[in-house]
């Protein structure tokens, strides 16, 4: 075999065999179109992606976007945010662009906490609001000049510093909403300077609320909630359709039931000022910084245990 080796190595002449022509097979039409795209596998792959994004979004966590000032001042409008979907189980509100129809069946339905940020879908609506879980099944709730009074105990409420908010296209401090708040600063800038309460419900869970209008929705006289419903109410308490406004005022009309809530508010994204356009180059300047990653959920306040006198 060495020596076989040792004979190609060195040249030695073709043989007639390998003279002879090569047969080159002539090209097949049908490879061109196997090496051309597949439109129908093409096709098939976006909708199960599609399918997959809309899965994540009704049974996972859905982005949401914030227009009014319902929730002054912990949300802002132009804050973008996601809402968890599973804290509170699944219904017919759970899927994205609410194409099931109306129910009150809930799988692994649980009750929201005092404090939460939920979203819900007043009946005859389909537009998603986003407010503050105040009353639990069973409670008693009312309002009185402004004070939540729950289960025949005012909801404690502390005076703390105004909160100055910079002036922008998606929060103009108009006088209509905010009488006599907007003033210019030494640098120039206008600003919103809002008068802040801090709330603390019976958990514990603490926030600020701003009530500083005379109006009807400051008193309500009191209730019993159902069970399966939860009484649902705005931080900016002087504009806020919420439970204490009739459905034909564009209200939740009292306690909603749980199979319309939609899910937990977690935390900001990002938040935009209004001046933004569809070009990207906008963004940044448009970008309010200090809101990217808020945290939604409510603080919980130390529980303070007494201890009777000599232990």
């Amino acid at each position: 075999m060495s020596e076989d080796r040792i004979t190609v190595e060195t040249g030695a002449p073709p043989t007639p065999e390998a003279l002879a022509p090569i047969d080159i097979p002539a090209s097949d039409p049908g490879d061109a179109d196997a090496r051309s795209t597949n439109w129908l596998a093409e096709l098939r792959g976006l909708a199960m992606m599609l399918l997959a994004v809309i899965a994540f979004h009704s049974l996972i966590a859905k982005p949401f976007y914030i227009p009014s000032i319902s929730m002054m001042p912990n949300l802002l409008v132009g804050d973008r945010l996601v809402v968890s979907k599973y804290p509170y189980g699944w219904s017919w509100v759970s899927a994205s662009f609410h194409v099931l129809p109306r129910s009150n069946a809930k799988l692994l339905g649980r009750t929201p906490e005092y404090g939460d940020i939920v979203i819900v879908v007043p009946k005859g609506r389909e537009d998603d609001y986003i407010k503050r879980v105040i009353g639990l099944p069973g409670d008693r709730i009312a309002v009185i000049n402004g004070q939540v009074v729950l289960n025949g105990k005012p909801v404690p409420q502390v005076v703390e510093p105004p909160l100055e908010l910079p002036v922008d296209a998606n929060q103009p401090c108009a006088p209509e909403e905010f009488p006599g708040l907007r003033f210019r600063a030494a640098d120039g800038r206008f600003y919103c300077e809002l008068p802040i309460l801090r709330e603390t419900l019976p958990n514990g869970a603490t926030y600020r609320v701003i009530d500083h209008m005379q109006q009807r929705f400051d008193n309500m006289a009191e209730l019993r909630i159902p069970a399966g419903r939860v009484f649902l109410m705005g931080d900016n308490r002087d504009h806020s359709a919420d439970s204490r406004v009739p459905t034909e005022e564009e209200g939740l009309g009292g306690p909603v039931p749980l199979s319309d809530v939609g899910g937990r508010a977690e935390f900001v994204t990002f938040s935009f000022n209004g001046s933004e356009s569809w070009s990207p180059a906008s963004w940044w300047g448009a970008l309010r910084t200090n809101r990217s990653w808020t945290r939604l959920r409510p603080m919980i306040a130390p529980t303070i245990v007494t201890k009777p006198a000599g232990k």
